[in-house]
């Protein structure tokens, strides 16, 4: 009956309306260090079975088809793309970008992410106490944490993550900590918090911490930021595609109002 068409009509508008949410999320995140574009995945929902393919009629012959009407679909989750992000260059010292697999490590509260986040975005800045924070609203520490001293005249960060200072009177850099990343065997279970941030679920896996350029983890480039990795021309083509795929439904819940007007006015 019309009733199904309407009923998976809706469903379709419900799906389609959480896949813009997800383009329009991208798009705005266009220019922001380190995000990682999302995608919304779709499947089909249940199956009403009119008629199974296989039986047999009286003559023996098979059926080659069954006969089946969906009930519409649902937004099965959303995926994240790992891809490398572009690079931009800053030529700030405290402007760090990993290139290749890994995710910085910062401290965050014990109820948020087990008081350890990841993230992609390198922006760092230090706090009043010398500690290289995150350059955003919150300041988060770098996990584990290093401290600048106040009178260094210069930071340089080398490919594997070790962190070298430049004091007066000191002919040699001194070396000041070094800069961990964490790699999952499954980053698209990683859980987003907001912030830039991800925290580790079941379905991530454990970090796997350790130097950057070391078991497959990427290495370390110094006043470079990564960029979104979204992609403006692929989001506006899934943009239209989604406008219009909503149309096609709210279509078919038209077709199908009209059907069930027509059925009502039988008997007048």
């Amino acid at each position: 009956m019309a009733i199904n068409a309407l009923q998976s009509a809706a469903t379709g508008l419900s799906a389609l309306d959480t896949a813009l949410d997800v383009i329009a999320n991208n798009l705005a995140n266009i220019n922001t260090p380190g995000y990682k574009t999302s995608r919304a995945n779709f499947q089909d929902l249940f199956y009403i079975e009119k008629a199974q393919p296989g039986v047999e009629n009286a003559n023996g012959d098979q059926r080659p088809t069954g006969l089946y009407v969906g009930l519409g679909v649902k937004v099965s989750g959303t995926q994240q793309d790992f891809s490398q992000g572009a690079n931009l260059a800053t030529g700030r010292d405290l402007d760090l970008m990993i290139l290749g697999q890994g995710f910085f490590k910062v401290q965050v509260e014990q109820e948020l992410g087990g008081g350890t986040a990841y993230t992609r975005a390198g922006n760092f800045a230090l706090n009043s106490d010398g500690e290289i924070v995150l350059a955003n609203d919150q300041g988060r520490r770098l996990d584990p944490g290093i401290t600048i001293p106040t009178d260094a005249e210069k930071v340089d960060v080398d490919s594997n993550g070790h962190v070298f200072v430049s004091l007066p009177g000191e002919t040699e850099p001194q070396e000041v900590g070094i800069i961990e990343i964490a790699t999952f065997v499954n980053p698209a279970g990683l859980k987003q918090v907001g912030e830039n941030l991800w925290v580790e679920t079941a379905a991530s896996g454990q970090p796997i911490e350790g130097e950057p350029g070391t078991d497959n983890r990427g290495t370390m480039m110094q006043g470079m930021l990564e960029n979104s990795n979204v992609e403006p021309t692929r989001e506006l083509i899934d943009l239209i595609r989604t406008q219009r795929a909503y149309e096609f439904n709210s279509q078919s819940i038209r077709a199908a109002d009209e059907a069930l007007r027509t059925v009502s006015q039988l008997r007048r």
